[in-house]
């Protein structure tokens, strides 16, 4: 084992809501935080619909992050705040981002027989935590990088190919298919620090093994660097995960992210006072309130309510350990 590499093993955890859903969760863990401004990932299924239930998670909440939808299988729709209604598909990516603050829904639709897929987060930097809403879609296409192996880039610019989805700081994002016994070689831009996530098979990065559902890190390296994966004798699919290391404190509680306590209460407390809100009204035009309304969604409950505060003073923390905002309210957010 290459000892400059650092494997997550995932944790199950169930989301609430009408529908259970259980995830494998590798972001944010005890060992790590972030990997570039990467800060949360969860991987699901594949999971047959017809016993599972498929997703079904009520209008909620975001302010100060992006949320990143890829699906492997299956489809999803998507409502949200600024009016969108859209539609999450396999090699598809939709990258909301919520800046000041959003709300949106998402449904697995009727004609899905097996949802596979993951929900990614991007924490905002300070300078761009509270920029307006907005949404954007992207099929990016698929690239051959060598033998066997074949690759699309969602996020930044990797193997030539370039997404133009727009992000607030230095990224990368792919999905990365290799054929029995493929092996490619990923070049890493200067200052980067990559995670390889691992959807089927199992692969090897660097001399490490790494099993279907962990997350491996690979830190930042001096200069030109690049990372070997390859795949075992059955294949593997992989997503790549990198990015500049954040180097900021934050709070990650619920589905909101801050600099402090105060802002995470402050959007907990907004969020809250939409509830008697009748529709049509709010404190904003055409809206209620920061985080806006989510129409057409028709659920068994109008909203998910936020859930109470811990007893204590949530500090924001880098990401050399666990911050006491993760532990608080990273278990059990509203699939986004």
């Amino acid at each position: 084992m290459n000892v400059g590499l650092q494997v997550i093993v995932p944790r199950e955890v169930p989301l609430g809501g009408p529908r259970a859903m259980t995830v494998r969760r590798t972001l944010p863990a005890k060992e790590r935080s972030f990997v570039g401004a990467w800060c949360f990932v969860d991987h699901y299924g594949p999971d047959d619909v017809s016993l599972s239930g498929g997703m079904d998670v009520a209008p909620h909440p975001h302010c100060g992050l992006a949320t990143v939808s890829w699906l492997f299988s299956g489809e999803v729709e998507h409502r949200d705040s600024l009016g969108t209604h859209a539609l999450v598909r396999p090699g598809e990516v939709n990258l909301m981002t919520a800046g000041r603050g959003i709300s949106h829904s998402e449904v697995s639709t009727p004609g899905t027989t097996v949802l596979h897929g993951a929900q990614l987060w991007l924490a905002l930097p300070s300078a761009s935590a509270g920029v307006e809403p907005r949404f954007e879609h992207f099929a990016p296409p698929v690239v051959s990088v060598g033998e066997g192996v074949r690759a699309q880039v969602f996020v930044g610019s990797l193997f030539g190919s370039v997404s133009p989805v727009a992000v607030e700081s230095a990224l990368v994002g792919a999905e990365v298919v290799l054929e029995p016994g493929a092996a490619v070689t990923v070049p890493v831009q200067e200052g980067f620090e990559l995670a390889v996530l691992v959807d089927t098979g199992s692969v090897v990065v660097d001399g490490t093994d790494v099993e279907r559902g962990e997350l491996v890190v690979v830190p930042v390296r001096s200069g030109e660097a690049s990372v070997l994966v390859a795949a075992s004798s059955g294949g593997a699919r992989v997503l790549l995960l990198g990015g500049e290391p954040l180097g900021e404190e934050l709070v990650m509680w619920w589905n909101f992210i801050g600099r402090s306590h105060e802002d995470v209460e402050a959007a907990r407390e907004a969020w809250e006072a939409g509830e008697a809100w009748p529709a049509g009204a709010g404190a904003s035009e055409g809206g209620a309130g920061r985080f806006g309304r989510v129409e057409g969604y028709e659920g068994e409950v109008a909203r998910i309510p936020a859930p109470v505060l811990p007893g204590v003073r949530l500090k924001p923390r880098g990401n050399r350990e666990r911050a006491s905002g993760f532990a608080a309210g990273a278990e059990a957010p509203a699939l986004s």
